[in-house]
């Protein structure tokens, strides 16, 4: 079990950005932005390579809550960045698939 899901069943306590069917959103605890919001899939996949197999529908709708997520926390004027860290090299420290949504600032680029 990983801290995402601890997270989801409410195990740990969380700032919570955005809720519905579909996803929990919650602040990062280590903001690299002035906005920095984690959204996870309440239907788990660990990593990229299992939307291989997924439900096209589940992933879609993943996605368009992401983007909500996004509208909800008043981005969309300015912009932002929607990142997913996948395996070991990519840095991804949670075996969860998460989308970072960061912004409230211009961000640089290369990220890193």
């Amino acid at each position: 079990m990983t801290l995402f899901d601890k997270i989801l069943n409410k195990e740990i306590p969380a700032n919570i950005a955005f809720e519905d069917e579909t996803v929990l959103a919650f602040h990062d605890i280590s903001p690299q932005a002035p906005t920095h919001v984690l959204v996870i899939p309440k239907h788990k996949w660990m990593r990229f390579a299992d939307f291989a197999s997924a439900d096209p529908t589940q992933i879609g709708d993943y996605i368009k809550a992401v983007a909500r997520v996004a509208k909800e926390l008043g981005l969309e004027e300015n912009g932002y960045r929607v990142v997913f860290n996948n395996g070991r090299d990519g840095q991804q420290t949670v075996d969860y698939i998460h989308a970072h949504i960061l912004g409230g600032r211009r961000l640089s680029w290369p990220p890193g």
